[in-house]
């Protein structure tokens, strides 16, 4: 019998978690294909189709193979009061999470998430949602039941780069890409999101007849700089990925992978080490600033990351705002700004002593004895933008040596085009964040910018 290998761990006396392998990506044929072929014995796979999730109703299916190999496979259609992603996971994946793990039979977990499901959000919740109301289980996160071992992205090698780069939203023309309500979250959000926390990808390779080289050539040099260490394999036209391929995929993650891991706003940009060099016209490009941005200029500046880029990851120093560092990400011609927590600077000396000692590490290398740990840095993936013009575009936002010398006093009466949430262009609408949340989540600032043809 082939097993997963997991890196579940268990104390003296409670048993180890069960792993737990997230497969996701826009196409869900690709991943019904992948998730089918990681289903041995001892296994047992989840998917709930969130298609009707909208009324109230999500068709959910569990597949089970016994250690005997004997196989059963149960579709339900689960009733939600209030029909959405986020009820979804807390009234029906998390409790079924926790079932299974107490079941002798079942060794390893598939999920097989819809397409709209974006990997990270259903991490977080395995960790962080307490699961209540369960007759003789503790109320607690699945996660202290359940392990994520993997996450297998799956990608389409002829219009995968299409829609990580564009701008149509899942909720266009009335469809709410499964979210339950209008969603205004892009393919191109979904797509480098599935991706950029993937630990393995699975590649569904054009037909030859109908491949493009340079667009494949392309779409490669992305996908090894958004998921640099995950191994990829590519399945052929006609030919679904095997079950032993698929196992092979999995041992093949190196140490030290995501595993299910959520980075913070404060953590390394660059922690996997991504090809810093061009291929195809495809780069990474770094900006960094010892100095604030000037918040109009900002605001102004930051279509320069909606043309020609993939995503934008990174943290930013507001003059007028001291205490904050926000966060940036773009994805295609999608942008948000956020509140990413406060800076070191703007702690106690008590208040550091509770925060990560690798980012007091890196902090401490570069702290000035007048602001502290602030700074800007982004990471940007760009494809076909210029990445002088980018770093350019960026550096002349910052503030000028006559700004500096005026000092924090009249830093704090710039307009701030980022005080209220609104999108581009500039009218008040109300935003809802759907992703997980990030290392902090009491932002009261949230801008969403989708660029214009």
């Amino acid at each position: 019998m082939v097993e997963f290998e997991s890196t579940a761990t268990s104390g003296d006396l409670m048993p180890p978690r069960t792993p737990v392998v997230l497969v996701t990506g826009l196409d869900p044929e690709a991943v019904a294909r992948t998730a089918d072929a990681l289903v041995v014995a001892g296994t047992t796979l989840v998917h709930h189709d969130l298609d009707a999730v909208g009324s109230g109703r999500v068709v959910r299916t569990v597949r089970a193979v016994d250690l005997d190999g004997s196989e059963i496979t149960q579709v339900t259609e689960v009733n939600l009061a209030h029909g959405c992603v986020s009820c979804t996971l807390r009234l029906d994946l998390l409790p079924l999470l926790r079932r299974l793990h107490r079941r002798s039979s079942v060794e390893n977990i598939v999920i097989q998430l819809d397409s709209a499901l974006e990997p990270e959000a259903v991490a977080w919740a395995i960790d962080e949602v307490v699961v209540t109301d369960m007759p003789g289980f503790i109320d607690a996160p699945a996660g202290g039941d359940v392990v994520i071992d993997a996450t297998i992205a799956c990608v389409s090698e002829s219009d995968w780069l299409d829609a990580a780069t564009g701008d149509e939203t899942l909720g266009g023309d009335g469809d709410d890409g499964g979210s339950g309500e209008d969603d205004d979250r892009t393919l191109a959000q979904v797509a480098v999101a599935q991706v950029g926390f993937a630990d393995a990808l699975v590649v569904a390779a054009a037909d030859p007849a109908m491949r493009d080289q340079w667009t494949s050539a392309r779409t490669m040099a992305v996908l090894r700089r958004l998921a640099p260490r995950a191994p990829m394999v590519m399945e052929l036209p006609q030919r679904p990925i095997r079950p032993l391929i698929a196992v092979q995929l999995l041992r093949a993650i190196p140490e030290g992978a995501r595993r299910g891991r959520i980075d913070g706003p404060h953590d390394p940009l660059l922690r996997d080490r991504p090809p810093l060099e061009e291929e195809c016209g495809v780069r990474v490009v770094e900006f960094t600033a010892e100095r604030p941005f000037h918040p109009q200029r900002l605001h102004a500046a930051l279509d320069v990351l909606l043309d020609g880029v993939v995503c934008t990851r990174g943290r930013m120093w507001l003059a007028n705002r001291p205490d904050d560092a926000f966060w940036v990400e773009s994805a295609g011609e999608g942008l948000r700004v956020a509140i990413g927590g406060p800076w070191l600077a703007a702690m106690s000396a008590q208040e550091r002593e509770f925060e990560d000692p690798e980012r007091r590490a890196m902090a401490a290398l570069r702290w000035d004895a007048e602001h502290g740990d602030r700074h800007s840095a982004l990471v940007i993936l760009a494809h076909r933008a210029d990445p002088d013009t980018i770093t350019g575009t960026l550096s002349e936002a910052v503030l000028t040596d006559a700004e500096m010398a005026d000092g924090q006093a009249l830093w704090m009466a710039y307009p701030d085009p980022f005080g209220v949430a609104h999108s581009d262009p500039c009218d008040d609408l109300e935003q809802t964040d759907r992703r997980a949340p990030a290392a902090d989540s009491t932002t009261d600032t949230d801008t969403d910018r989708k660029g214009q043809q």
